[in-house]
C-alpha cells in the first residue's frame, strides 16, 4: 500500500468515527425521526465513497474483500437520490455493513 492510499484509508476510518458517533445511543427508529442525524450520516457516507474512488486501481484490485464498487455507488445513490433513499436501508447499511468495513480497513493498514 502506497502512502496516499494508506492516508485514505485513516481518512474513510475517521469517518466511520463520525458515523459511530452520529449513531450512538439510537435505534431505528430515532435514526428515522431524526432529519439532522440523517442527513449527517448520509453526508458522511458520500464523504467515504470520494474517498473510496480516490484510492488507486492497484490498491482496490489487490483488495477485492472490500467492495469498493457497492461503497461508490452508495455515494452516488445517497447523492443523488437522497428524496427515494430508504432511510432503513441506510440505518441498515451504517449498523451493519460501516463495522465490517471498518474492521477490513484496520486489519488493511496495520
Amino acid at each position: 500500500m502506497n502512502n496516499r492510499d494508506k492516508q485514505i484509508i485513516i481518512k474513510i476510518l475517521l469517518e466511520i468515527e463520525v458515523i459511530e458517533q452520529l449513531i450512538a445511543g439510537l435505534d431505528a427508529l430515532d435514526f428515522i425521526a431524526d432529519e439532522r442525524t440523517k442527513r449527517a450520516v448520509c453526508m458522511t457516507l458520500i464523504n467515504i465513497g470520494e474517498l473510496v474512488k480516490n484510492l488507486t486501481y492497484n490498491f482496490k484490485a489487490a483488495t477485492t474483500s472490500v467492495p469498493w464498487k457497492s461503497i461508490a455507488g452508495m455515494r452516488d445513490i445517497t447523492a443523488h437520490k437522497y428524496q427515494t433513499l430508504k432511510m432503513g436501508d441506510v440505518w441498515q447499511t451504517v449498523k451493519h455493513d460501516i463495522p465490517v468495513l471498518k474492521a477490513q480497513l484496520a486489519s488493511l493498514i496495520k
